[in-house]
């Protein structure tokens, strides 16, 4: 039987596109070559595109949110990151596209319906599609890339995010194929 203490354990979860290794790794050069002083660049294994940001989640909740993600029917598709920017507040480089694919933006919004049905109450913030490629960084101007980088998007994860004083750790806690 759990405890008190394991009941109320809470998860800081969110869903997620994680690109394969060797995207990763691209993008990480890129972030070396936008960001040479200062700024923290991510190391390429924590490279991702946030879907929704869930915050601290109970188990309960992320069963919820398991059993609803299973029944999100969203094809694969291309996403093109074909440009660069700063979140100049928040001080983040990023790289993202510069258009939003109908079935990104159908993933996203189901996604939110599914968060919205299990009693969370997803951020107000219009959805912005980006992967963070560095942190405390100096603006880098919005820029197209000299060529796309093209990302076949397959599946979807559920991650979870510890905060360290050296930054963020994420672990890949499930994974669901993108099915129409």
């Amino acid at each position: 039987m759990a405890s008190a203490a394991e009941g109320a354990r809470r998860e800081r979860l969110f869903f997620a596109l994680w690109p394969e290794p060797p995207l990763q790794e691209t993008l990480a050069r890129l972030a070396r070559r936008l960001v040479r002083k200062g700024g923290r660049r991510l190391a390429p294994e924590a490279i991702h595109l946030t879907l929704l940001f869930l915050g601290p989640v109970d188990a309960a909740t992320r069963a919820c949110l398991e059993a609803a993600a299973q029944a999100v029917a969203v094809p694969p598709f291309e996403l093109a990151i074909d440009r660069t920017g700063t979140f100049p507040r928040a001080r983040v480089v990023w790289a993202g596209p510069s258009e939003t694919p109908a079935p990104l933006a159908r993933l996203e919004a189901a996604l939110r319906e599914a968060a919205a049905r299990c009693g969370l109450e997803p951020e107000v913030r219009p959805f912005v599609p980006h992967l963070t490629v560095a942190r405390k960084a100096a603006p880098v101007p919005v820029s197209p890339l000299p060529e796309p980088l093209a990302w076949p998007v397959r599946d979807f994860v559920l991650a979870r995010s510890c905060l360290h004083p050296a930054g963020a750790e994420y672990e890949v806690l499930r994974r669901w194929p993108l099915r129409g």
